[in-house]
């Protein structure tokens, strides 16, 4: 019998967070199903106004805003009592505003990485029911965290996310040179950071595994290891209701384990993806003589300086099937893809009865 999962006030059967997928990869009908089968579906703000009705090419922000709290909503008809939130990255250029949002338009809970999430129970103050969960790898950052928040607004976090950048898909919270270097221990940070809130702060908290957690057997060994439950992303792409294209499921079918890589965003983090058109991501760029579009990142390579590509594009342009010059985050994991299925099977698979 798999334990529950309590996030502040809110509670799920089973012990599963899915994953933020931006730009519109985990939109509303990824989240909403995951909610329907009892675990907390998470829909990624990041882009969302790109594919939307609200964008007329110059309003991006507003056309965000506006898309972020129609994608909750249609997640809710598909699940009206389910645990739904949303994945704010910190590196946006919106974030207050799609963490405002998230909370005007119902989220339960707000993850937020892709950078501190400093600010983050300033910006929730009006909403105390709305669970807060960072993102960090590591307990100094978990530490961090803490003692600003408390400091700042007397709140702590009611879940952390420990993401093992060695294996995790999209954005990293790690310098580029030290991934992949065998140091880094995913469950040793996951204990570290249950005993600092224990000793420091009396508060027994989830620590959330995200990052490589594909079958029922790598959950298992999380719980094992100390965390309270799983964070997964990869494994939900290659399902029916996965708001993605099937030609982007199809690059996870087809794809090799040698095809999955690093590359540094012009957010000035290190990502992993799908690598082999990196180039042609950059050179259709670079064709166009394509400018800033939106100013979505805070800090942006291709913005000041048109270093690399503009990324929330070249996702967006994924999400909706070019897989020649988009770009596909995955995880470490996603070349295990082996057929189109569903939430709910794997659901099955993972808590089998």
């Amino acid at each position: 019998m798999a334990p529950e999962l309590k996030i502040g006030q809110h509670r799920v059967p089973f012990p599963v967070i899915q994953g933020g997928m931006g730009v519109r990869v985990s939109g509303a009908r990824l989240a909403g199903h995951v909610a329907k089968s009892g675990g907390i579906g998470i829909v990624a703000a990041a882009g969302l106004a790109l594919n939307s009705s609200y964008y007329d090419g110059k309003n991006y922000f507003k056309a965000d805003y506006n898309a972020l709290q129609d994608e909750l909503r249609k997640a809710y008809e598909i699940a009206p009592t389910g645990v739904i939130g949303v994945n704010c990255m910190v590196a946006v250029s919106n974030y207050d505003d799609s963490v405002r949002a998230a909370c005007e338009g119902g989220a339960k809970l707000i993850i937020s990485g892709a950078g501190l999430p400093l600010g983050l129970p300033g910006l929730t103050a009006d909403y105390p029911e709305v669970a807060l969960v960072p993102i960090v790898s590591s307990v100094k950052a978990a530490q961090l965290i803490a003692r600003k928040w408390h400091k700042g607004f007397n709140r702590l976090p009611d879940a952390v996310v420990v993401e093992d950048p060695d294996t995790a898909g999209g954005h990293l919270g790690e310098k580029l040179e030290n991934i992949g270097s065998g140091d880094y221990d995913q469950y040793a940070t996951v204990r570290g950071v249950k005993t600092y809130f224990r000793e420091q702060w009396q508060l027994d908290i989830p620590v959330i595994a995200a990052g490589g957690i594909w079958s029922r057997q790598d959950l298992l060994y999380a719980l094992e290891q100390g965390a309270d439950g799983v964070q997964m992303a990869s494994r939900f792409v290659c399902t029916e209701e996965c708001d993605a294209s099937e030609l982007f499921k199809e690059a996870y079918l087809n794809c090799k384990q040698e095809d999955i890589g690093l590359i540094m965003s012009p957010a000035g983090l290190p990502g992993r993806a799908l690598k082999k058109n990196v180039e042609h991501i950059r050179q259709r760029d670079v064709d166009l003589g394509l400018r800033c579009p939106s100013g979505c990142l805070k800090k942006c390579a291709y913005k000041e300086k048109q270093d690399r590509f503009c990324i929330v594009h070249a996702l967006d342009r994924a999400q909706k099937g070019d897989v020649e010059t988009g770009l596909i985050f995955c995880g470490t994991n996603a070349w295990k893809a082996d057929r189109i299925t569903t939430v709910q099977a794997i659901f099955d698979e993972l808590f089998p009865q």
